[in-house]
């Protein structure tokens, strides 16, 4: 009876539809008062769907939804508020333009005389800020902050709506630091003892043990089960969460050793004392024909800026890149592109997928824009190169002519990467290519990288996962402060990685 009188959301038997997708089948979804709780399952399991129908975002089909014991029907993103829902999204829904504190009280701003108090609002989103930790000046705009600050400000938004009793956290922590999660935490912790309740959605599953009491996982739009976070085995976790054991740890290791043989001597990519004032300090770097080079360090540690200066997106002001041998002065994505480069970025909503096209159009858009438009592939082409790279990459959508925009976060990463094995590029900057997709698909993206670097296409491996570095790459580039400070060849312990991004001898 307690536990009845505890319960603050009860969803039955949810049922939604897309055309031509299931996206949710009879999912129960039970959430207690002052409890952290985990919704997790591959992408396309549902979450995204489930969180969409219960802040008003979507009508579901069929099913109900009981707020407190009582039945409602939430019409809009508003009323969801209204009933005290709040949800701070993976991507980052704020106006970059506005400043900080506008961004924190847009809606909710104090009037005086008729006119927005800012004295009032900058002070307000100042102490919101301040409940997380972060001391920034709210006057300047948002976009001249970086992704884990303006993570903070979603967060701090979020919090500010007055009657907040449930709060749905979808991938808080994937732009955050280690210092930045455990603020994160200690705040999440401070609501619990409030009473609210948080749903909170992630693929780091050391946070789920760390911060969750109790864990729902979802696969392919249906209920798998609930569970105590205490009384479930990790590895069985990843078992429900994909549908299998998991063995690719030990499977990516030797997959790892097999593709090092194919290494060749040839260096397909050099750069020396390669470097911008003020973005990266000047860097060396060495790129073999089949090798996978990882780039590891803390959030601002240079490695975006590396991809970006390597691809042209930024022009280096001092050193020099070769490529099979030949000096480059030309920089730019185009002139890259042209040279056999190829750049997936760590923001895909931003700079990677354009939702209002086709998978087909998203995949054909590189290649076509390197072809120029006067030589454009016809309808046939195209269907051949987006059907070839949705079955060789898995990916989960009724056909080439869906929106890209309906297809699930780690869909999208796969159509991205998809565009640009379209190009047959020599060499792979993957910035980021996990970043907020699941277990399973974590593993298929990694096993594709060993196997183009297995048919002599080089790669640079960018994450922010150290494990992942490890089972992905031949060598690794260490960061710290925008400089590299060391490289590891072969096999390395995790903690003397670690050691030198903190740039000390002891943990």
């Amino acid at each position: 009876m307690a536990d009845l009188e505890n319960e603050i959301l009860k969803m039955r038997g949810i049922h939604k539809y897309f055309p031509g997708v299931q996206a949710l089948e009879n999912v129960d979804f039970t959430l207690k008062k002052g409890e952290v709780h985990a919704l997790l399952g591959e992408n396309g399991a549902g979450k995204s769907t489930l969180i969409k129908v219960l802040t008003g975002v979507e009508r579901p089909d069929k099913g109900t939804i009981e707020i407190e014991g009582k039945e409602v029907v939430i019409k809009s993103t508003q009323n969801a508020e209204e009933l005290g829902i709040s949800t701070v999204y993976q991507e980052i829904n704020l106006c970059l333009n506005l400043t900080v504190a506008e961004n924190i009280m847009i809606g909710r701003a104090p009037l005086k005389m008729g006119s927005l108090d800012w004295k009032s609002t900058n002070n307000q989103a100042k102490q919101l800020l301040k409940e997380l930790d972060v001391d920034i000046d709210v006057t300047q705009p948002l976009g001249s902050f970086s992704v884990a600050i303006q993570q903070m400000a979603a967060i701090a938004r979020a919090l500010d709506v007055s009657n907040t009793r449930i709060l749905i956290l979808d991938e808080p922590t994937s732009s955050l630091t280690t210092h930045e999660t455990a603020q994160l935490f200690n705040v999440m912790r401070k609501l619990k003892k409030q009473g609210v309740a948080i749903i909170f959605i992630t693929h780091f599953l050391d946070q789920v043990y760390e911060i969750c009491d109790r864990i729902t996982v979802l696969r392919n739009g249906t209920l798998v089960g609930s569970y105590t976070t205490n009384e479930l085995p990790r590895l069985e976790l990843i078992a429900k969460m994909i549908g299998r054991v998991l063995t690719e740890l030990d499977d990516m290791s030797k997959h790892k050793l097999e593709s090092s043989q194919h290494i060749k001597s040839d260096i397909l990519l050099e750069a020396n004392g390669l470097g911008r004032s003020g973005f990266i300090n000047p860097f060396d770097l060495v790129l073999h024909e089949g090798e996978v080079v990882g780039l590891a360090g803390l959030l601002g540690s240079g490695r975006t800026e590396i991809a970006q200066l390597l691809f042209g997106v930024e022009n280096p002001d001092i050193g020099s890149i070769k490529m099979n041998g030949k000096t480059i002065d030309d920089y730019s994505p185009l002139k890259s592109i042209d040279r056999g480069l190829a750049l997936c970025p760590e923001d895909r909503k931003a700079e990677g997928i354009v939702g209002e096209l086709t998978v087909r159009e998203n995949i054909i858009l590189a290649l076509q824009a390197n072809r120029g438009w006067f030589k454009y592939l016809n309808s046939k082409i195209q269907n051949e190169i987006a059907d070839k790279y949705i079955k060789l990459l898995s990916i989960a959508t009724p056909s080439a002519e869906q929106l890209v925009k309906n297809l699930s976060g780690g869909n999208q990463q796969k159509v991205i990467l998809a565009r640009w094995l379209a190009t047959n590029p020599q060499i792979l900057i993957l910035d980021e290519p996990t970043r907020g997709i699941d277990v399973g698909t974590k593993a298929e993206i990694q096993r594709l990288v060993l196997d183009l670097a297995e048919e002599g296409k080089s790669c640079i491996f960018i994450s922010s996962e150290l494990d992942e570095v490890l089972r992905t790459s031949h060598r690794i580039i260490v960061l710290k402060e925008k400089e590299k400070v060391t490289e590891f060849s072969g096999e390395v312990a995790e903690r003397k990685i670690m050691q030198s991004m903190a740039g000390s001898e002891e943990l």
